[in-house]
């Protein structure tokens, strides 16, 4: 909270700014908050957390300051007070305050205060959140993801009460976020806007860490790719919006990066900034990462340790599409590519997880007749979209839940075990909370070359 002191030269230097004096331009900010109710218009978001740290989203009501109090205790007990931050006009008041010196695999409770003051509303509770284990230690834990929020479609989006029941540790946005498709940029802060004060998710922000990737309508138009004109402006409201731990490399901007959580590392990629477009020939001149991109994933695959790698696509993997289709199966020499250098580099472990179909699905890739191990796409969609019929036209290599699941909204949901052999166990979940079919479990022996194991999934 401001001190005393600090209130008596604000209101001495309004009243000489009330007076016409003049003085340096950090005095009139100083000379100059915020005015009207400080509040949060929206969020709090979480950030991913670290062992040590985690930083929090929000927008105020103005140029106002904001703490963050937390503790390891529902009641606050022995609170600390994060660093103040204060909204800046320039920003769109939007603040990012963090939290540091945690303990790791610790639960915290924390509270925003703006000016001093908590939020408005008293039936609001306070947020929690763990941070993450130490490297590489195999605990447990959950991961919810989903795609294709269609506001428009649905302001209500009820799939977010299922995953806030079921409270995973992690949830990916994995594209199509918001339905832009505009060239005009003050569309994409409207979009993220209203729908980030969707009611069902602020249960899920408040508590639940997020990481996101794009796809093409939150990119730019509907199958856009790296001819989009605004697709600069579309990364600067990305990064506005989300708080991911880093957006692409220095010199290659983008959406992609990676992230570990104990024993397993996601990978995050890209699919839009550098894409060629679909219509365009496949072969080995055609990108859909870009050949940065492209050498940085090899690169984190190869040097990754975690018990599975799981990779991230807001485009599916399988080739259901066909050629010239707004997945991977407009490229398929480069997926092929990465799935070879999977395979040649013994790189055990990995799980593919998209979105964007409108549908939910159980796909298999079976590397494992190229001399790999079966590669699983597991996709989850959509959050609030209109359901697609189209899947009856596609052929991805082996579909293993025919028909897939087309009734409506649907999350999906892993939980990573450790207490035997290490597995992971998936499934998609409705919004009443209860599963669309049977989980699967793919354990970590089934994901190295040579294995197949795709046909113990099959529709009996």
């Amino acid at each position: 909270m401001p001190s005393d002191q600090s209130r008596l030269t604000k209101r001495a230097l309004l009243k000489a700014a009330a007076a016409g004096a003049a003085f340096a331009p950090e005095l009139r900010a100083l000379a100059a908050p915020g005015t009207g109710r400080p509040r949060l218009l929206l969020g709090p978001l979480l950030g991913p957390p670290t062992e040590t740290a985690i930083t929090l989203w929000g927008m105020t009501s103005g140029a106002f300051e904001v703490v963050v109090e937390y503790a390891d205790n529902p009641l606050l007990r022995d609170a600390r007070q994060a660093e103040p931050v204060r909204a800046r006009e320039q920003d769109g008041f939007i603040v990012r305050p963090r939290m540091t010196g945690l303990k790791p695999d610790t639960e915290y409770w924390y509270r925003l205060l703006v000016e001093g003051r908590a939020h408005d509303r008293q039936d609001v509770p306070l947020g929690r959140f763990r941070t993450t284990p130490r490297p590489g230690r195999r605990q447990d834990f959950s991961v919810g993801y989903g795609s294709c929020a269609n506001y428009a479609y649905d302001p209500i989006q009820p799939i977010w009460n299922a995953v806030a029941e079921h409270r995973p540790d992690l949830f990916f946005n994995l594209g199509d976020n918001i339905y832009c498709d505009a060239f005009e940029p003050f569309v994409l802060d409207f979009e993220y806007q209203r729908q980030r004060d969707v009611a069902t998710y602020q249960d899920v922000a408040r508590n639940v860490p997020q990481l996101a990737i794009w796809d093409d309508h939150d990119f730019g138009l509907n199958d856009h790719d790296r001819t989009n004109p605004i697709k600069a402006d579309a990364l600067a409201a990305f990064k506005k919006y989300w708080v991911n731990p880093a957006y692409g490399l220095p010199d290659t901007p983008g959406v992609f990066f990676a992230y570990s959580y104990g024993a397993v590392d996601f990978i995050f990629t890209d699919g839009r900034y550098y894409r060629d477009p679909n219509a365009e020939a496949d072969g080995p001149g055609k990108t859909f990462l870009g050949k940065d991109q492209l050498a940085w994933l090899k690169q984190t695959l190869k040097e990754s340790r975690g018990v599975f790698k799981v990779l991230a696509c807001g485009s599916g993997w399988s080739k259901n599409k066909g050629p010239g289709g707004d997945a991977w199966s407009s490229c398929l020499t480069e997926r092929n590519e990465i799935f070879n250098f999977i395979r040649d580099e013994k790189i055990e472990g990995v799980i593919l997880i998209s979105g964007d179909t409108h549908i939910g699905e159980f796909n298999c890739i079976p590397w494992s007749e190229q001399g790999g191990y079966d590669l699983f796409d597991l996709v989850s969609s959509p959050i609030s979209s209109r359901q697609s019929h189209s899947w009856l036209k596609r052929e991805p290599e082996i579909r293993l839940r025919t028909p897939p699941y087309t009734i409506g909204p649907n999350a999906g949901l892993m939980r990573f075990s450790f207490d035997d052999e290490p597995s992971m166990t998936w499934w998609l979940v409705k919004p009443d909370g209860k599963a669309t079919w049977a989980p699967a479990t793919f354990k970590v022996s089934q994901l190295k070359n040579g294995v197949s194991s795709w046909k113990q999934y099959m529709d009996s």
